[in-house]
């Protein structure tokens, strides 16, 4: 009804005195909505409003002890204001005694979880339209984006790092988000990332005129062009530089994974990232490229499928982060038969010669990694995996030799930390209401960490007893 009277009202249909009766018949909220357009937060989700959330158990810093039951109170602004042992009514905490309860007494929670390398544009419908890229506007990926975002949301998390999309798809998307258009998890953003000519992630295969087409502006050449390349980024709205210092195994080029850009490039892409505030990270696969990206000073470093022991002990020393991708490689398939026949056995031929390669490369990395202490955060690279299994990542982190707790830490307080992220990771007074719940102890099993039966992002209830708001 209110979207009627809008559409009434613009279109001259209706007069002021008209309206003001249509508009008086409305209920209270229906009222405040066509009166404030855009709250509540469309129909995905409510805003956020004084609450009191009574959890059966809390583990509100990952690393550190869980507790038994719980009550936390959310304020109207989406943000913890207290945590109490117990489930207090309200009155004794000295609030309405109207205030509304959240019941998840039967149920784990926790900080919402963050993945630190997703493709939100990417993956889901569009990727099993063949030449999308070549076809459609970004406006399409933008609302691939917007699926892929809310199944992301879904799965319980409830902040993502988007490590390569086009400008003018995910930008819009992160904003559209945060102001409440769509569902989603909150949405750091690099944009299209930063690659040498004819590097990961440039445009391959084409005939010379489509080249020019499709060129998205991200690459450079020496580094005072990548300097301005990366000054470039930032103006068109990165939240992150992300490069690619070697090949991949995606793109369709015979140029292999190893190190493409140069050192000193490298150095000058990390010394303009953070002298205008941002962080650095970047695809690796090869471990020459590794290697020169941790001297170069980058903040984390993803992938890293061929770093040796020497790799990752000069990452542990310098504090650079890992964010390893395992994940994936299950999806894909980690032997050759699992490939041919799985999701991407229709891939080009070089490609194909390169995932062969890959095998089961990243499951021996993490093994290797959590051996030597090497600081892990939680990344998928979903768009390769399905947008949605995010929680499979910790999974693999356990079966590597992690502990369940160490595991979760990678999806919160690690995350938090490899974003810059003081405000959300845990849960305290004054942090960001990011909150799920689970149907079980993920400590005592980790598989419950797909499990999600309740999740908050700003106050706000995206999913309760297992089923999305909203639909």
């Amino acid at each position: 009804m209110p979207h009627l009277l809008r559409w009434a009202l613009m279109s001259g249909l209706l007069c002021a005195p008209a309206l003001v009766q249509a508009q008086n018949a409305l209920s209270p909220a229906a009222r405040a909505a066509l009166e404030t357009p855009g709250s509540p937060a469309q129909p995905d989700a409510e805003h956020s409003r004084l609450r009191l959330l009574r959890a059966g158990a809390l583990l509100a810093v990952p690393g550190e002890a869980a507790r038994g039951q719980s009550t936390l109170v959310i304020g109207a602004d989406g943000r913890i204001t207290a945590i109490h042992p117990g489930w207090p009514e309200a009155a004794a905490l000295g609030l309405p005694a109207d205030t509304e309860v959240i019941d998840l007494k039967d149920q784990f929670v926790m900080p919402g979880f963050m993945d630190v390398h997703v493709h939100l544009t990417s993956g889901g419908i569009a990727g099993r339209i063949p030449d999308a890229a070549l076809r459609e506007e970004d406006g399409f990926f933008a609302l691939n984006g917007a699926r892929n975002a809310r199944s992301t949301l879904m799965a319980g998390f409830t902040t993502v790092r988007d490590l390569g999309a086009p400008d003018g798809a995910i930008y819009p998307l992160r904003d559209a988000v945060r102001a409440g258009i769509v569902a989603g998890p909150h949405i750091l953003a690099a944009g299209a990332g930063i690659s040498p000519t004819n590097g990961h992630a440039d445009v391959h295969g084409l005939r010379k005129a489509l080249l020019a087409a499709s060129d998205r502006g991200n690459t450079c050449n020496g580094a005072d062009d990548c300097m301005r390349a990366t000054r470039e980024a930032i103006r068109a709205g990165a939240d992150v530089i992300k490069v690619h210092v070697t090949g991949g195994v995606t793109d369709s080029s015979d140029t292999g994974t190893g190190q493409q850009f140069t050192d000193a490039e490298l150095q000058a892409i990390a010394w303009t990232a953070h002298s205008m505030g941002r962080k650095v990270t970047t695809h690796a696969h090869g471990k020459e490229g590794i290697d020169a990206a941790v001297r170069a000073g980058y903040d984390s470093i993803e992938h890293a499928m061929w770093a040796d022991e020497e790799s990752l002990k000069a990452m542990k020393a310098r504090g650079t982060w890992l964010v390893p991708t395992v994940w994936p490689i299950d999806w894909v398939g980690d032997t050759p038969d699992k490939v041919r026949a799985g999701p991407f056995r229709n891939l080009n031929e070089n490609s194909m010669a390169k995932m062969l390669l890959l095998g089961d490369q990243p499951k021996k990395l993490a093994l290797m990694a959590v051996r030597l202490g090497v600081p892990i955060a939680l990344g998928t690279d979903s768009g390769i995996s399905p947008h949605g299994t995010n929680g499979r990542e910790m999974i693999e982190y356990v079966a590597a030799g992690m502990s369940p707790m160490e595991a979760l830490k990678t999806g919160t307080v690690n995350a938090a930390a490899v974003m810059g992220l003081k405000d959300r990771g845990r849960i305290a007074p004054g942090m960001l209401a990011d909150v799920i719940a689970l149907g079980g102890d993920p400590i005592r099993d980790i598989a419950q960490v797909l499990n999600v039966r309740f999740v908050m992002r700003d106050g706000i209830i995206f999913k309760q007893s297992g089923i999305a708001q909203g639909e």
